[in-house]
């Protein structure tokens, strides 16, 4: 199905099902334990050997001689597979170190070798008795120092590295209120709570693996690089994923030593990386430095605006795209934006919930609080003013949708903001000082192609196929509800099939883009079903009626099961996209709201209100959507007061990599949290009228944390997270 021309009327509109608040069709599975996750796959291949991920005690250097005998001789030690003999290995598209270091070591714990015994004690046993000895090299690894030498990088899919729109120079010079402000934001961890695991056989020439990934296509093709064989003879099963948040969109080092470890063995070999190795191992979200520039007329109307931001990568690596939501968000006719990179042998920056906008945003939005200040406007009246409906960067060009101005507004309604005392370090609640703050909340549409299969059997069960992944966000539910949807169906009647690279491919899970993208390739699948059953039947496609597990035409009345017959009815399309997304800039748009409190002699924060308001198209489960904006909000709490990996500078690793020493929000950091969804269809987004929402619930949440703590200490802190040591200095008597 070719999407060219904005939807209009189509049966997805009926919202018999698609906009309810629906439980998941998984929850059950999940609730009690017997969702098959990837770690969980006793029951896929008879047998299974362990694997244990021998990894580098250095940053950046060699590794010059391995001993593996005292592992070999360790008790019932199956293999031990290093750069040495585990035969010639290619490199996928996607990751930029190798998954298998040797000799080079590009960064700490970097795998270099993998044991593999009966079980898994005997493996990490025998995993410690190999001796590896290196040549150490000198690396680079603190973005503050690194920074000097950073280069501007290639463009990329996301945008140009740098962009200009008239003058900014001149008009922020003459300007007559300006703003000249630099804030950082630290290295962080996806820190899901499934860790990275990868069951793996061979059946002669070809592998099978049970693993935890967000981008099934993008992985299998990986993976078939990387050993060399062909793409056909991979197959890669993701069924359940918990949680990836971008930590998993791409092959990871358990994947492709399960599947080493498994050739050498002629065994099913199970691997799953420890929760330290998650950190220094797998990727991160890269700290940024960001310098952002205002330049205002006295009626608080921008004439200027620049943002700059520096990050760093491993060579070859790419950079946090920070700057990106600043060339859209505001008007301003003279505008700079600017991305450097350094090199840094840290383990591998990438892509994590929300990349870009969420870090982007904790600066931006506190600079435009700073700036509102100066010129003396209330935070949301300031944005309200700085609105535009078309891209500022390509004047002409529509948004297709844009109710920033109706978030702002009743978000301030519905969380009393006219109470807030804009004078800030004035409000006490006995020991407490009591602040409010707000941002605003941005992210792109995405759109991409993605297919599906549908087959209808004579019990008039509708079955769903494709590679789609739920990485706990409820693609199965909307799924459902699509095909229920389109083919008159109830749900129960429909079941839905995900994560295996033997399915047609979809667009995956990441970016907000799974939701309206799935659900557009199941829709153009099922279209074309109901011209098969349509045109089975004797019925004209364009007068046919789907409706209660049957179809109608003029006075006949027939029920799909039994059209379907016993062969059973077999459709499967794709979604494809023409230049809608050119011609239209696609995007969502929220705001935040917090209430935050500080203990006026320890600096404590605690949190005490949030709310979300989002303007994201159609809402196609408003329950699991919900879930994914409260749990955005969440990460955007720890973002704000407690998230950071901390860099030993001198040996170049995160130390804090794990759950004791890397903090993240619990729920007695949580209060309360609303979350609201404008009433808005977006019909040139796609035929769903969807668009994403998942990560549009993060962005600007800590900047509305530190404007709330700022409203209540009068301490403006410009370099995350938030912690009481940057409070203390400047608390009021």
């Amino acid at each position: 199905m070719k999407f060219d021309t904005p939807a209009t009327t189509n049966p997805i509109d009926q919202l018999k099902v698609i906009g309810r608040p629906t439980d998941r069709i998984d929850g059950p599975l999940k609730t009690t334990g017997t969702a098959p996750y990837a770690n969980d796959r006793h029951d896929v291949a008879p047998n299974q050997a362990y694997g244990y991920v021998v990894v580098a005690g250095i940053a950046k250097g060699r590794v010059t001689a391995i001993d593996t005998s005292r592992a070999r001789a360790a008790p019932r030690v199956l293999a031990v597979v290093t750069a040495q003999n585990a035969g010639p290995l290619g490199k996928g598209i996607f990751n930029v170190a190798a998954l298998l270091a040797g000799p080079e070591v590009q960064h700490y714990h970097q795998a270099v070798g993998l044991v593999v015994a009966e079980t898994f004690e005997q493996a990490r046993s025998a995993a410690g008795l190999v001796r590896l000895d290196y040549e150490l090299a000198p690396g680079a690894f603190d973005l503050s120092t690194a920074s000097a030498s950073a280069v501007k990088p290639k463009d990329g899919s996301s945008g140009p590295a740098d962009a200009a729109v008239g003058d900014f120079a001149g008009a922020f010079a003459k300007a007559p209120v300006t703003l000249d402000a630099t804030y950082t934001t630290p290295d962080q961890s996806h820190a899901m709570m499934e860790p990275h695991a990868t069951v793996a056989v061979w059946e002669g020439d070809r592998l099978t693996v049970w693993t935890s990934n967000q981008m099934i296509n993008w992985s299998a093709g990986d993976l078939a690089r990387a050993l060399g064989i062909a793409r056909e003879k991979v197959r890669l099963v993701s069924p359940f994923v918990g949680g990836g948040f971008g930590g998993k969109l791409f092959l990871r080092a358990d994947v492709l030593l399960a599947a080493l470890g498994a050739r050498a063995t002629n065994r099913a070999v199970r691997v799953a990386l420890p929760r330290p190795l998650m950190a220094n191992n797998t990727t991160h979200r890269p700290a940024t430095i960001q310098r952002i520039r205002i330049g205002c007329r006295r009626n608080g109307k921008i004439i200027a605006i620049g943002h700059e931001s520096w990050s760093g990568n491993l060579p070859g690596g790419a950079a946090e795209t920070a700057v990106n939501q600043t060339r859209l968000l505001y008007a301003g006719a003279n505008r700079m934006t600017a991305t450097r990179l350094a090199v840094l042998d840290l383990p591998e920056g990438s892509a994590m919930r929300a990349p870009g906008e969420a870090s982007g945003m904790m600066a931006l939005e506190i600079a435009m609080d700073e700036m509102a200040e100066k010129v003396g406007m209330d935070p949301v009246k300031f944005r309200v003013l700085n609105d535009t409906q078309e891209d500022p960067e390509k004047p002409g060009r529509p948004f297709s949708q844009r109710q920033l101005v109706k978030c702002l507004e009743l978000g301030a309604e519905r969380f009393a903001w006219n109470r807030r005392n804009p004078r800030p370090g004035r409000v006490r609640d006995g020991r407490w000082l009591v602040g409010m703050g707000m941002a605003a909340a941005f992210r792109n549409n995405l759109v991409t192609r993605s297919a599906a299969r549908v087959r209808l059997d004579n019990r008039g069960v509708l079955t769903v196929e494709t590679d789609m992944t739920d990485i706990g966000t409820g693609s199965y539910t909307i799924i459902a509800q699509t095909a229920a949807e389109t083919m008159g169906l109830p749900l129960e009647k429909v079941a839905v099939r995900l994560g295996d690279s033997t399915f047609p491919v979809s667009c995956g899970s990441g970016g907000q883009w799974g939701g309206n993208n799935s659900t557009a390739g199941v829709y153009a699948a099922c279209m074309k079903l109901r011209d098969a059953v349509a045109e089975k039947a004797g019925l004209d496609p364009a007068q046919a009626v789907f409706a209660d597990g049957q179809v109608r035409g003029g006075d006949r009345r027939l029920a799909l099961a039994d059209i379907a017959g016993d062969a059973g009815l077999v459709a499967e399309d794709h979604i494809e996209y023409g230049d809608l997304d050119k011609r239209y800039q696609q995007s969502t748009f929220g705001a935040h709201f917090v209430e935050a409190a500080v203990d006026a002699a320890t600096c404590e924060i605690r949190i005490r209100r949030m709310l979300a308001v989002c303007a994201a198209g159609r809402i196609l489960n408003p329950k699991s959507a919900r879930s994914q904006v409260i749990g955005a909000m969440t990460m955007g709490v720890g973002a704000a007061l407690m998230e950071a990996l901390e860099v030993d500078k001198r040996r170049g690793f995160f130390v804090n990599h794990d759950l004791a020493s890397y903090e993240v929000p619990v729920h007695a950091d949580i209060p309360h949290q609303e979350v609201i969804f404008l009433d808005e269809t977006d019909p040139i987004s796609s035929p769903m009228k969807a668009k994403g929402v998942g990560e549009l619930g993060i962005c600007g949440v800590a900047a509305a944390v530190a404007n709330a703590v700022y409203n209540a200490t009068g301490v403006r802190v410009r370099d995350y997270p938030i912690t009481l040591d940057k409070l203390l200095h400047g608390l009021p008597a």
